[in-house]
């Protein structure tokens, strides 16, 4: 087996395990609302602080990644996270709450931009792709797995035991990653030459800073932050409301929500044939469509499925129709840390923190909204037709990308289409 499917293997349980402790506090909501007794509007804000905090330090912890190398940086990561997904389980009340979760989301910052970066210094451009469908397909699996695990858990023993456990995990995690992995091929002992020879060459400007001055000019830029913007306001809905909204919307009961594992199952679906499918289309046809037509795909079926579920009746209805909103952004999820690293080239890590940044600024407002929607209408579809919008305005921007474009470059690099689409 190549170093890199390791590698790979490795980035993808971390993924698992971020899922598991992020997904946990929207499976355990309904239990804390009751036992904190907090309405829909306060329960908005513990659920965009976290969201908050994360956004703001995507683009510290992504260039921090860029400097030293992820090895270290994501050690740091999951250990701060492990400590204070532990320290939920400890909270008395609504502001001990919010400083958790905000706190959580400082901590958190940076998983995605540092596992961006080890797919930018160990695969091939070709590959990336499908290495990205794999690593979001692990996101879906922690997601689906959460419910499996928390229900029976907070049954059993309170919904505070859960955060208790998960915690633990990413410790053993941390371990393991610092030990065994490096942040190059060219500096891990046994790693063949052929494999070495397929790699990226090693990165000698991590010490100077993505060209914000060129980025913020470009129309390009913009393009991937506003689409990150308009994906994560809904796909945030899942890993905040999307359980208590099952319960006090659809009417689930808690044993119910063993069925919310369905959009998560599916969105890993998804996840892995956005990436197969966008490996084969980059080679086939090129950068540019294989890339951004099967983004603008995956927008399009979730508007058009979130306009339809505010139009039906029927909880399974709905559940479906959710899960396929979830699958349609998760088809464009792997595509777009692709075009990240696409675009940023040696500045993988900045670039995915500025999408990042953007795509949480999305899912903090997105939250907050939801939130007050219900409180000031009383009604939990009102808070779809602001996401159906953005869709709509995503699936244009898709098309508005150009993969080829790099922020470190004039122009594309002579000869990038062709040597994509020749290999």
């Amino acid at each position: 087996m190549k170093y890199r499917n390791r590698v790979l293997g490795l980035v993808s349980l971390l993924i698992v395990i971020t899922y598991l402790d992020r997904v946990c506090i929207s499976v355990a909501g309904p239990r804390i609302q009751d036992s904190l007794h907090l309405g829909p509007a306060a329960w908005g804000w513990v659920s965009g602080i976290f969201t908050f905090a994360y956004a703001a330090f995507e683009i510290p912890s992504g260039i921090l990644g860029d400097r030293i190398g992820p090895r270290r940086v994501l050690t740091r990561i999951v250990l701060w996270w492990s400590a204070f997904t532990s320290i939920t389980g400890l909270v008395t009340g609504y502001y001990s709450l919010l400083v958790t979760r905000l706190l959580f989301g400082v901590g958190e910052a940076g998983a995605f931009p540092n596992a961006s970066i080890v797919v930018g210094r160990w695969f091939p451009v070709p590959e990336r792709g499908r290495a990205f469908g794999i690593i979001c397909a692990a996101a879906q699996i922690g997601g689906a797995i959460s419910p499996l695990l928390v229900v029976p858990i907070q049954i059993r023993y309170g919904w505070r035991a859960s955060f208790y456990l998960f915690g633990v995990l990413g410790v053993a995690w941390s371990g393991i990653w610092y030990w065994w992995f490096r942040d190059s091929p060219q500096e891990k002992h046994g790693v063949s030459k052929a494999e070495l020879d397929e790699s990226p060459a090693p990165v000698v400007h991590a010490h100077r800073m993505l060209p914000w001055a060129r980025a913020v000019r470009s129309g390009n830029f913009w393009a991937v932050m506003i689409t990150a913007f308009c994906a994560i306001y809904t796909y945030n809905f899942f890993q905040t409301w999307f359980h208590t909204y099952l319960v006090k919307a659809r009417g689930y009961s808690e044993k119910d929500l063993l069925l919310s594992a369905l959009p998560f199952i599916l969105g890993a679906c998804a996840n892995l044939a956005g990436g197969l499918a966008s490996h084969l289309l980059v080679r086939r046809i090129g950068l540019k469509w294989g890339r951004c037509g099967l983004g603008s795909l995956g927008f399009s079926v979730a508007a058009t499925c979130t306009i339809a579920v505010m139009f039906t009746h029927s909880p399974s209805v709905a559940l479906a129709l959710l899960s396929f909103i979830y699958g349609g952004l998760t088809l464009q999820q792997p595509i777009m840390f692709a075009v990240c690293l696409d675009v940023g080239g040696p500045y993988a890590g900045a670039m995915v923190g500025a999408m990042n940044m953007f795509s949480q600024l999305g899912g903090f407002l997105g939250s907050l909204v939801f939130g007050y929607l219900v409180a000031r209408t009383g009604s939990y579809n009102v808070g779809f037709i602001p996401m159906a919008a953005l869709l709509l305005l995503g699936t244009w921007l898709w098309l508005r990308i150009n993969p080829t474009e790099l922020l470190t470059a004039a122009t594309a690099p002579a000869g990038l289409e062709v040597s994509l689409t020749a290999d």
